[in-house]
């Protein structure tokens, strides 16, 4: 008997032995390593084998073994883990550092502002005891002294010399470290621009200085030299360069460099002309470690170009600007960006000044555009960003850099580029210029080996005042539903030049057949600012006798500034021909649409108007820089934006004028649907609160809300929403602020259900808009699991009133998969309990 038990000991003993750490030798562990790289998590069939194959494993259990990967695993996940809290760490660090010297500098200014206040209360006390005001007299003589002892300034700052090169240098760096980081400009922070380690930063505009001048500062993890070789490639983030030269190069004796370059920009309208710059760009290092990019137009009292602007330009400055980047503790760099610009506004129609004295679209396009580059590049490069179809991330920044710049050559259309303008038939609505030598836009091989007989290309541009549109909203529209302005017959030899030529007419649907657009996308910036898709216009066919065959078409396009909580945002949305391939040094022959924002001098308390106006019209100023023909009547708008069009064709050349003809009543027709649609998107024709007015037919918002919400209540026997007074239009607020998605469709016999109403989370989820909504079918948006489970449920549904379906995944209108935890789908009772419609409620629903 006692041998029995100390047996059972024994054997109990070397269970508990087995079942205890392994220590495992240097080789038993590679062993493993080089399985976990191919294979972190191997089935059991894997681990067997694995003993099989490596000798030095035998003596170890395939328990033990998963033990071994399941505490590799679980090492592996803490070490990214603990990388990642400590990468938020330095964020929060660098962040805190930033905003404390924030502050710093905000206190700064009080007490500027105070002090000035202080001393103008002063003056005016001064003056009013005091016939003759010394005080103001002593001013202007410190000015006339000033004056005086500018020319001996302006001597030692000669840029003909070295030294007065480095004097402008030197004097251009405190300057621009005192608008960065001190208090001589007065900034006001961007509304909806919250700081954090994620966002983009602290972004600010000017207030009460000269010219426009825009401030950011923010986080990267790139080292300071990469931020500053990036940066100063221009060419490669700011969209409106057109092109920038160093002419020189000068050592400084501190070890930094002066060049002195010319840089052209281009007009974001066909309504006024382009700038050009002559600046002086100085480049050192700090004491600390901070490397600064500086830089400041150069005049004609510092040795400046004393010669007219180049042809088609007017010559603009840059007040002291730039870049200060310092290196943080761990990595990376925290970088302040300072744009400071005097676009001479007085050279262009009053009606547009606007777009050249708004320091929100000098940050929009300039100050914040430099910072998001950063960003995107800095996550390329850390591999944060994936993008499919085998694409490299900088092929497919290089194809948005050619459309941009391909359209903003279109709408310029600069002489030196081979433009000329076309005689037109009287009507000044839409230009039309011609380029015969169009190489550097679209190849050299598009007109020798593939159509011999090439021309070139033609432009057709428009410009005309929208009243009350916002302009993210247009854009959006004109991106997801392209019939609405393309779809126009063109003549027979259109048809056949689309037949020769896949790059004639973009986008053009001739004979009117039906197609459908599929969008494909590529790649997105960092914030989901800027989009790069593919757009496949499916069943495309050319005249009726091409009907069975009908090909697809397919679109490069871009879309920015499509978020409407963005403050002073521009909207674009730019595409050109491809063929099917889409190589990487593809031809492209961009055309689109961009609207600018113009701010508002006065605001009147009645509704603004929602007609839309052609802007070519009214800008006759003369050359004493009179008010533009119905100017008056402009500013009394809410808000305004300038919308430009500019379509390219290619020609062949004994059809050019046929083409010309055909491409202006093309671009009439376009701007013709797009006023059309401005009008029925403007929010003056919709509710104060919720969105549009019911079509006819349909019933009124609230009444629709109210039988939502009761409908759900006699079915459910719940409530939908909690209103503690159903009066007014407190039941369609809380309706359309409801946190899931809630939407209606129809239920007409023998026609498939279409969207009807949604309200705010509904059109979030479908990213759509209202007046798209109802070219939405309920069943283009469920999976095939989701169609099944509605076509079983449907009975019950139209018996019982309501049903719960359980959690899936549908698809939004741009094709993003979206999972729901729970849906409800119950029948909405008119007031004569007759079926109205068929609602849903996606119930705690989330992108993929």
């Amino acid at each position: 008997m006692a041998l029995s038990i100390h047996n059972n000991k024994e054997s109990a003993n070397k269970h508990m032995d087995s079942s205890k750490y392994v220590r495992y030798s240097p080789e038993q562990v590679e062993a493993l390593e080089r399985v976990y790289t191919e294979c972190p998590k191997p089935s059991s069939l894997r681990r067997q084998q694995l003993i099989r194959e490596c000798p030095i494993l035998s003596n170890i259990e395939p328990r033990q073994i998963k033990v071994w990967f399941q505490n590799r695993r679980c090492r592996e996940k803490q070490r990214k883990e603990a990388s990642r809290l400590q990468t938020v760490n330095r964020k929060l660090s660098a962040m805190n550092k930033l905003l404390m010297e924030e502050n710093d500098r905000l206190q700064k200014q009080v007490s500027h502002l105070v002090y000035e206040n202080g001393y103008m209360r002063t003056q005016l006390q001064s003056a009013s005891a005091t016939t003759t005001d010394n005080s103001c007299e002593s001013v202007v003589m410190s000015g006339q002294h000033q004056q005086q002892q500018n020319p001996t300034q302006h001597s030692q700052r000669d840029a003909n010399n070295p030294a007065g090169l480095l004097a402008i240098a030197e004097e251009t760096l405190a300057e621009f470290l005192s608008k960065a980081t001190g208090t001589a400009v007065d900034w006001v922070q961007m509304i909806g621009m919250k700081p954090g380690p994620d966002s983009i930063g602290i972004v600010a505009v000017s207030r009460n200085c000269s010219g426009v001048a825009a401030r950011a500062c923010g986080l990267v993890s790139l080292e300071p030299t990469k931020v500053a070789e990036i940066l100063k490639d221009r060419l490669s983030w700011f969209r409106d360069c057109r092109c920038l030269d160093v002419l020189s190069v000068v050592p400084a004796g501190n070890g930094g460099t002066i060049e002195l370059m010319y840089m052209q920009t281009y007009a974001p309208t066909t309504l006024a002309a382009a700038r050009d710059f002559w600046t002086l760009r100085y480049s050192t290092s700090l004491e600390d470690g901070s490397l600064v990019v500086c830089e400041r137009s150069l005049t004609t009292s510092t040795g400046g170009p004393t010669g007219p602007p180049a042809s088609s330009f007017v010559r603009a400055e840059m007040l002291p600007s730039g870049f200060l980047i310092r290196p943080c503790d761990g990595g990376g760099s925290i970088i302040h960006i300072v744009d400071h610009v005097d676009l001479d506004a007085w050279s262009v129609p009053e009606v547009l000044r606007p777009l050249y004295e708004s320091s929100k679209i000098l940050a929009q396009k300039m100050t914040m555009a430099a910072l998001r580059h950063i960003r995107q590049i800095a996550q390329e490069t850390s591999g944060e960003i994936q993008y499919g179809g085998g694409r490299q991330p900088a092929v497919l920044r290089t194809f948005s850099q050619r459309l941009c710049r391909g359209f903003n050559d279109a709408i310029n259309g600069f002489a030196d580029d081979g433009w000329s303008l076309m005689n037109s038939d009287g009507v000044e609505d839409v230009t039309i210029v011609i380029n015969s030598s169009p190489n550097k836009f679209i190849g050299s091989q598009y007109n020798t080996s593939m159509f011999p007989t090439f021309g070139g290309v033609l432009c057709a541009k428009a410009s005309m005042l929208l009243q009350n549109v916002p302009p993210a909203l247009l854009v959006r529209f004109l991106r997801e539903h392209r019939s609405e302005w393309a779809d126009y017959g063109v003549d027979a030899y259109s048809a056949a030049c689309l037949k020769a030529s896949p790059y004639a007419v973009p986008c053009a649907r001739p004979g009117g057949f039906p197609s459908s657009q599929v969008i494909l996308p590529l790649a997105h910036t960092v914030e989901h600012e800027e989009f790069l898709e593919v757009v496949r216009l499916e069943g495309h066919a050319f005249s009726p006798e091409d009907v069975a065959l009908a090909r697809d078409m397919y679109l490069l396009q871009q879309c920015c500034g499509v978020d409407e909580n963005a403050v002073g945002s521009c909207a674009q949305l730019v595409f050109a021909p491809i063929d099917e391939s889409f190589a990487d040094d593809a031809p492209l022959l961009p055309s689109g649409f961009r609207v600018i924002p113009l701010d508002s001098k006065t605001v009147t308390d009645g509704p603004a108007a929602t007609r839309t106006l052609d802007l070519a019209s009214a800008l006759e100023v003369g050359s004493g820089g009179t008010r533009a023909v119905g100017e008056t009547e402009l500013n009394n708008y809410t808000s305004r934006s300038v919308l430009t069009i500019a379509f390219q064709f290619t020609f062949e050349n004994h059809l050019r004028d046929n083409v010309a003809a055909m491409a202006r009543q093309y671009v009439r027709s376009v701007v013709g649907s797009v006023q059309r649609v401005a009008m029925a998107i403007a929010p003056s024709r919709l509710s104060s609160d919720v969105g549009p007015k019911p079509l006819p037919g349909s019933p009124e918002a609230l009444t629709l809300a109210r039988w939502i919400c009761r409908s759900y209540r006699i079915h459910t026997g719940g409530e939908l929403l909690r209103v503690e007074s159903p009066a007014g239009d407190a039941l369609l607020k809380q309706l359309w602020h409801h946190s899931d998605a809630i939407m209606c469709c129809s239920l007409k016999t023998n026609a498939p259900p279409v969207f009807t109403f949604a309200n705010q989370a509904g059109l979030d989820m479908l990213e759509t808009t209202l007046v798209a909504l109802q070219d939405i079918m309920l069943d283009k948006i469920l999976d095939e699991a989701g169609r099944k489970i509605l076509c079983s449920e449907f009975a019950k549904i139209m018996q019982q009133g309501f049903a719960y379906l359980p959690a899936g995944i549908c698809v939004s209108s741009m094709g993003r998969p979206v999972s729901y935890e729970q849906a409800v789908a119950w029948k909405v009772l008119n007031d004569d309990d007759s079926n109205h419609c068929l609602a849903f409620m996606f119930i705690n629903w989330s992108f993929v």
